[in-house]
């Protein structure tokens, strides 16, 4: 049965539900809509809409029950679960107990439940998955992570900031940190960022951040333009000619957690994997001066040259991202914010540079001739180490305990660099 003909540059899913199909779709939509049509007639002419576009709410995905839809949408850089009740039209938020979280919806193949299964975390909350009866808002962990070592949620505070871009843009933070902390601007900071491809960096909890924390680390994530973490028109004001409003929104965020006093210029690290590595090497060359060390893991660095290089598998594909370099204007704007070709004599901060010999996104030529460049330009005495893995690709080494290695080495630098500042 045909649903609706292809057409460029639409996108729809169907579900089954009753008399009825669902579909979310972004026809007509920019940040995706449901609607529902019947069985016998599902074209785009027959179709009724259940939950209208919104401004600032991106709908992903669906889970139908008999009585219940489960939407998973994304709103204020949080990624959070909705139930539309069918009988009624009513559509509630399910409420969590952290301002900063991630939650969506698990496995729920018994259609005629009025309990959905979903997973939830948060930067203090190890996963958790909770069973919800949609009609009376009940709620029951089934299940939670084990953490050993006696670890205790409430020794930790989760909070969600807001910072206030170039251009007036409010973007969020989640911040995380261990109880009693004084915002006296003396801690030592760590503020990750990615910002690309619209995928969204959510606040998930992460054991290896306790050693961290347990030191006494402020963890930020600033949720910038690029990701996905605020809709669809996020991820757009942070590609092609909008790029730069990726470092601006991350430059923001650094400079709230400094006027908030969480930390100061000389206690503050930053870090980045891959197009968050050229993040980091964009944001280290404006504000040098704003960071006291900086991760930058497989970074895309050099990336003028590997976008005019059309022999580079990826390279084509990538025009969707940063655009035709082969274009002028694309190209002026591109050399203005490449990491590599915008290298100047500064006082940089102490930079870890980690590269896979065997990656096939970003070869490892790319971090090796960027260190080299920042060594030659460099005005400060702080240390810029290279360090490439010569069994691991883009992902990092594989493993369990080589990856705990290697975030433990990342860990040590930044512990060692931050005490030395």
């Amino acid at each position: 049965m045909l649903v609706e003909a292809r057409r460029h540059g639409v996108e729809y899913s169907v579900d089954h539900q009753e008399d009825r199909f669902l579909i979310l779709t972004n026809d007509g939509a920019h940040d995706f809509k449901l609607v529902a049509a019947p069985i016998h007639r599902p074209g785009r002419e027959a179709w009724e809409e259940l939950v209208p576009e919104r401004s600032g709410v991106r709908l992903n995905a669906v889970d139908v029950h008999i009585g219940h839809v489960v939407l998973g949408q994304r709103s204020d850089g949080l990624q959070r679960l909705e139930v539309l009740n069918s009988a009624t039209g009513d559509l509630q938020v399910v409420d969590q107990p952290d301002s900063a979280y991630t939650a969506f919806a698990g496995s729920n193949p018994v259609y005629d439940s009025s309990v959905m299964r979903f997973f939830y975390t948060s930067l203090n909350a190890p996963w958790s998955t909770v069973d919800y009866d949609m009609n009376t808002r009940e709620r029951t962990i089934v299940k939670e992570q084990p953490v050993p070592g006696g670890y205790n949620r409430a020794d930790y505070v989760t909070d969600r900031l807001w910072a206030t871009s170039a251009d007036g843009t409010r973007v969020p933070m989640s911040i995380v940190y261990r109880k009693g902390l004084k915002s006296d601007g003396t801690n030592p900071a760590v503020l990750y960022g990615y910002g690309a491809y619209e995928l969204p960096s959510d606040p998930m909890f992460d054991a290896a951040r306790l050693s961290l924390l347990d030191r006494g680390f402020v963890f930020a994530i600033a949720h910038v333009r690029g990701g996905g973490e605020m809709g669809r028109q996020w991820y757009e004001d942070g590609k092609f000619l909008c790029k730069t409003n990726t470092f601006d929104d991350f430059i923001a965020c650094a400079v709230e957690l400094i006027d908030r006093g969480y930390t100061n210029p000389r206690q503050l690290a930053i870090r980045g994997r891959s197009a968050g590595g050229l993040l980091i090497g964009a944001v280290v060359n404006a504000r040098p001066d704003l960071f006291a060390c900086a991760i930058a893991q497989v970074p895309f660095v050099d990336a003028l040259t590997t976008m005019l290089d059309e022999s580079i598998p990826l390279t084509v594909n990538e025009y969707e991202e940063w655009g035709n370099p082969n274009d002028p204007e694309f190209y002026e704007y591109m050399k203005s914010y490449s990491p590599y070709d915008n290298v100047h004599r500064a006082n940089y901060p102490s930079m870890l540079v980690m590269a896979g010999l065997n990656d096939p996104r970003v070869p490892f030529w790319e971090p090796a001739k960027w260190v080299a460049k920042l060594r030659s330009m460099t005005l400060s005495a702080r240390p810029i180490i290279l360090k490439t893995d010569l069994g691991s690709g883009h992902s990092g080494p594989s493993g369990r305990y080589q990856s705990w290695r290697e975030e433990a080495f990342v860990s040590a630098f930044m512990v060692d660099q931050l005490q030395a500042s």
